[in-house]
């Protein structure tokens, strides 16, 4: 978008090559990084637009931490005032998370009234899987057969959607979550599959403590969860004594526009939430939301305490991002932008036979690429796309069991001035990649 002379390019392509080089030689060559061939370096941000190294200027439609706006400047107020006054952990007693934690317990159900503070959304998840088996009395765990849920060790035994070199938990069964786009497997099909995954839990006297799972099934790419599924997984689990846990990392805080939560844009009320990376606007900040009949029993039994997640920076972090959601109606403009988006997105899939459709719902759209002879999931061809998206200037990520399902989720900020620019860039991004 921004224009640069090619000794300007010449100059920073060589920095660029150094910086890498020195990230390798600290962190190692296999540390991931987006767009491995060519990696992006991010020198600013605002709003909804990043600055490369390279000097252009890119509208990004991918990061979800920056939930407000990248660098917004009542959250970095808000962070520096607490920084300034008083940032002490969470063994003494201080206003601002107290504040913070009233304000966010307003926007669920009455029935989870209570909180803990954690750093982020693997910690809240490994602590949310805690309280399941204390309350429970059993160890066994549900979780889709390709999802993600954070990197600790007690999480990296019951994650099936990345790679990694530690097998499954013997105390982990699977479930696929059923896509009505495929017509192959019917919902008496899919919930099938719960039953007999819950009854072998039960034959290796394990139970079942609790299902984990993102109401949006995002890591999965975005399926579309026939009527009636989420009931019957959420029946058949706490039949079974276990209970639902809601991973609303990447589909809270307004992310499906008509509703604060994805457990309830999917219709269902988890039994604990699970919360992280948008949470703080970047500060690391996570939580685990929880009946005050789970938070007690486990609390009065176990001294649980963070260092830092409950200090009076990061609950202002927090906090200010409820209220810039708040102040800017950052809902309301997801609203409107969704509907555009999901409108200019059709209207370019359609008649494009290596597409499947738009999928996904507001802020959170995904579109499958198929080998249009085969029907074949084709990772190739959106890896391809989501590179020509980043040299037209926006950027987007992947998802999916083949990474073939093109992941659109930008800060709620991202307005409707900007959808018309990702629909250009996309629009150019599909032609270019067709030769």
């Amino acid at each position: 978008m921004t224009a640069t002379n090619s000794s300007d390019t010449t100059r920073r392509s060589s920095g660029h090559r150094d910086l890498l080089a020195r990230r390798e030689s600290v962190l190692g060559p296999n540390t991931p990084l987006f767009y491995s061939e060519d990696p992006l370096q991010i020198v600013s941000a605002t709003g909804v637009t990043v600055t490369g190294s390279d000097g252009r200027t890119y509208l990004d439609a991918y990061n979800n931490v920056p939930h407000v706006g990248h660098c917004h400047p009542r959250v970095i107020e808000a962070i520096t005032r607490e920084m300034s006054r008083v940032n002490v952990h969470s063994r003494y007693l201080t206003d601002t998370p107290i504040d913070y934690a009233e304000a966010l317990l307003d926007l669920f159900p009455s029935s989870l009234d209570r909180m803990f503070f954690t750093n982020s959304g693997s910690e809240a998840n490994d602590l949310a899987l805690r309280l399941a088996r204390f309350q429970t009395g059993h160890t066994g765990v549900l979780i889709s057969d390709h999802s993600y849920h954070g990197n600790t060790q007690a999480l990296m035994s019951l994650t099936t959607g990345i790679k990694m070199s530690e097998p499954l938990g013997d105390h982990v069964r699977t479930f696929r979550a059923p896509d009505s786009r495929v017509t192959s497997t019917s919902l008496s099909d899919s919930l099938a599959q719960v039953d007999a995954a819950i009854a072998d839990l039960e034959r290796g006297g394990h139970g079942v403590s609790a299902v984990l799972l993102d109401p949006l099934f995002s890591t999965e790419g975005l399926p579309d969860v026939p009527d009636g599924y989420m009931d019957g997984l959420c029946a058949r689990v706490r039949a079974a004594g276990g209970l639902v846990i809601g991973d609303e990392v990447q589909s809270g805080f307004g992310r499906t526009a008509e509703h604060v939560w994805g457990f309830q844009a999917a219709a269902f009320v988890p039994d604990m939430v699970v919360l992280g990376k948008p949470m703080g606007n970047g500060f690391p900040l996570g939580a685990v939301i929880a009946p005050a009949g789970i938070v007690e029993p486990f609390s009065a039994a176990n001294t649980y305490f963070n260092t830092f997640a409950t200090t009076p920076a990061a609950a202002a972090a927090g906090h200010a991002v409820l209220q810039v959601m708040d102040s800017e109606s950052l809902m309301e403009r997801a609203r409107e932008s969704s509907t555009l988006f999901r409108k200019g997105f059709e209207e370019l899939v359609h008649g494009d036979d290596r597409l499947t459709g738009v999928r996904g719902t507001g802020m959170f759209m995904g579109m499958q690429f198929v080998d249009p002879a085969t029907g074949a999931p084709d990772g190739s061809t959106a890896k391809a796309v989501v590179d020509a998206m980043r040299e037209n200037g926006v950027l987007i990520g992947r998802v999916g069991r083949h990474d073939e399902v093109l992941k659109i989720r930008p800060p709620l900020a991202f307005g409707p001035a900007d959808v018309p620019i990702a629909l250009d860039a996309f629009e150019r991004s599909l032609e270019s990649v067709k030769h």
